[in-house]
């Protein structure tokens, strides 16, 4: 169960944005039926994005073959949607301003809707990674906005109940969806793992349109749109460097040279705007605050650690482990399932001092990482579940320390700017961790498939040695061939290996974080 302190935290930028850019018009009081149909298509519709996420992590591999496409460039049906996210996310304040929080929340699902099936339609690699942007964009209000319907839908009484059943249905949605997708693509083709999520958006677009109560704009947010375009070029700069970088041989490239020019000039443009702007795209003034600046350094590593292993586990169990589309669903459900133990968990721990969750989850992190690093091709299912729960748990019970760290120390009139750039770090921090963690894969995977296909040389005695051998034979071309597959096989595998260190060294690196917070104010008074 998601924690009452955690629960208020993260709706105080709702709540402000209601006050400041738009209100709900004072409307007849709901029945406890409606109010609950309300509930029940606000779940609907939230649960969609986590849902698309974690499916298309689990038929990746299906994509990949599909397209015709490396391990780098597929990723970027994973990482150009979370960046679409994380870019659109800040602007939910201004497109309620604007439009009103029923057309906002509706039309986005509609779009959302559409680009999934859209997705599933998608005949290249291209128009796929379009398609998910879109689908990123139009899915990034949602959830925030959700929340903030269901504050207005209930009385006060029955806050806490409610955000406890949203929760849990958020986070329970996920789970099924990689087990019912991998599936699908297992039986049909991965267009089902979209497919099967349009009618659910279909019914969730009817429902909220049917349900929500139309908003009167009180007043219009000037929305700062210097800011927010210098800081989208700079990351799909960025991106497009740490997803092509390995493929164009970095600085040799005049492509990668030109898209870190314009990053550079991007990103100054944004800080120095945004120093000097009276109402800046994101506050940067606000990394003055010491929890806050540190509570930014452990939800970034927060959202590296996320979704970094949902992208890479699936092609190296289907590819080169064996597993099916199914099996690839199971694992990365039970990641799922973790995760909705480890928010139940966090409910309880919810009272002790947020270090001492935060150390346990991301000492449970490492301990995970750390395992990893002792897989091979021949790492069972049973291994592969139980690893996949502890990350799942581990992440549930870091992110209600996390948030109260961030938020504690700050005045209530900062919560939407800091809330904004949280979760923008949030989102940037697994963009970039994904892509760091395949160009690390590919660079690794041609420098050892290099160096230990020089050993296959008549002039090694080894090779002449039946004993050492044993059934491998390096007199036929259908011979050479097995061994070429066999140390690709194991070369990806050191590549994969060098991307859990990084993972490790990551969940290590947040326990320090953790360790220089100051003890949240509720608890030194």
């Amino acid at each position: 169960m998601v924690s009452q302190v955690i629960i208020w935290l993260i709706l105080q930028r709702n709540e402000m944005t209601a006050t400041t850019a738009s209100a709900v018009t004072e409307a007849p009081a709901l029945t406890a039926a409606q109010r609950y149909w309300t509930l029940a298509t606000v779940v609907l519709g939230s649960s969609l994005y986590g849902t698309a996420l974690l499916t298309t992590s689990t038929v990746l591999p299906q994509m990949q073959g599909a397209m015709s496409a490396t391990q780098d460039e597929i990723a970027w049906a994973m990482t150009f949607n979370i960046l679409a996210t994380a870019v659109v996310t800040p602007m939910t304040g201004w497109l309620v301003s604007r439009f009103g929080t029923k057309r906002v929340v509706v039309y986005s699902i509609a779009v959302f809707t559409i680009a999934t099936l859209l997705c599933g339609m998608a005949q290249s690699l291209e128009i796929l990674v379009l398609w998910r942007i879109l689908q990123g964009g139009a899915g990034a209000p949602v959830v925030p906005l959700s929340q903030s319907i269901l504050f207005a839908t209930f009385p006060r009484h029955q806050h806490t109940m409610v955000m406890s059943i949203f929760g849990m249905a958020v986070a329970v949605a996920p789970v099924f969806g990689p087990v019912f997708g991998g599936y699908l693509a297992e039986i049909y083709s991965w267009r089902w793992s979209f497919y099967m999520l349009v009618p659910i958006g279909i019914c969730a677009t009817i429902g909220m349109h049917l349900t929500l109560r139309s908003t009167v704009q009180l007043e219009k947010v000037r929305f700062d749109w210097t800011g927010f375009l210098a800081l989208a070029i700079a990351l799909a700069a960025i991106q497009l460097v740490l997803a092509r970088g390995v493929r164009l041989d970095w600085f040799n490239s005049t492509e990668i040279v030109i898209e870190c020019l314009v990053a550079a000039i991007a990103f100054y443009v944004f800080i120095v705007h945004s120093l000097g702007a009276r109402a800046p795209f994101l506050n940067l003034k606000l990394l003055t605050d010491r929890n806050y600046a540190i509570g930014l350094a452990l939800v970034t590593i927060y959202g590296m650690l996320n979704f970094t292993p949902m992208v890479l586990l699936p092609p190296l169990l289907q590819q080169h482990v064996g597993f099916s589309d199914a099996l690839v669903g199971q694992v990365i459900g039970c990641r799922g399932l973790g995760m909705l133990l480890g928010f139940m968990a966090a409910g309880l721990m919810s009272r002790i001092d947020p270090r001492i969750s935060m150390a346990f989850g991301f000492g449970l992190q490492t301990l995970a990482g750390l395992w990893m690093l002792t897989f091979d091709l021949n790492v069972t299912m049973e291994i592969l579940v139980f690893n996949s729960a502890i990350q799942g748990f581990a992440v549930g019970v870091v992110w209600v320390p996390i948030t109260v760290v961030a938020f504690d120390t700050l005045d209530a009139k900062d919560y939407a700017e800091a809330s904004s750039i949280f979760h923008l770090l949030r989102n940037i921090g697994s963009s970039f961790f994904i892509s760091l963690s395949i160009a690390e894969i590919v660079r690794t995977t041609g420098a050892n498939y290099s160096r230990m296909t020089e050993m296959i040389t008549p002039y090694n005695r080894a090779i002449a040695m039946p004993e050492v051998t044993g059934a491998w034979n390096f007199d036929t071309v259908p011979g050479l061939a097995r061994v070429a597959r066999e140390i690709m096989r194991q070369s990806v595998m050191i590549g994969y290996l060098n991307a859990f260190t990084m993972y490790t060294v990551a969940s290590a690196l947040a326990l320090v974080f953790a360790l220089m917070v100051r003890r949240r104010r509720s608890a030194v008074a």
